[in-house]
């Protein structure tokens, strides 16, 4: 029993050092990625438990990632505080929801939003303006409270949501 808890906890570093280096250099991809490593290859059996096992490592690996871009000046912060506030009230609304839902479904719903936002990424993207105007910021914050509930629901970063939005 004590080599199978080494082993999943040697499983469980890899694999969370897997998720840290992609959120480094591509500030995004922590919980796609999370879930389903701990999941298939760490082992916890509990859809439930992994995404919210996930959402608490991505969040800190996150917050680090944070640093940097902060100090360099990368950071928005009346745009990340608008998209924040709404964030975290539609991630309330989402977790909430999330838990009434049946494990595998949740992760057949998951499943279909991956390639969803796969799809969007191909896209190409518009030129954009260094700061929103004003008159934007309503829609910011509506984009904020739809990401935000969506990664609530699902119990995945903002990141791989954000960038789309």
């Amino acid at each position: 029993m004590l080599a199978l808890d080494v082993t999943h906890s040697l499983l469980a570093i890899l694999c969370g050092s897997l998720v840290g280096a992609s959120l480094a250099l591509i500030g995004g991809g922590g919980s796609i990625l999370a879930v389903p490593l701990l999941l298939y290859v760490v082992g916890v059996r509990d859809p439930h438990l992994a995404i919210g096992t996930s959402a608490l490592a991505v969040s800190l690996n996150a917050f680090a990632n944070l640093v940097p871009h902060a100090r360099a000046g990368h950071v928005h912060w009346r745009e990340a505080a608008v998209f924040a506030v709404a964030g975290v009230l539609g991630a309330f609304a989402g977790s909430s929801l999330g838990k009434w839902l049946d494990g595998q479904r949740l992760l057949v719903l998951f499943a279909g939003l991956m390639l969803v936002v796969a799809a969007l990424m191909l896209r190409p993207r518009a030129a954009t303006a260094t700061d929103v105007p004003p008159h934007r910021f309503p829609r910011l914050g509506g984009i904020g409270l739809l990401t935000g509930g969506v990664a609530g629901f699902f119990g995945i970063g903002g990141g791989f949501l954000i960038v789309p939005g």
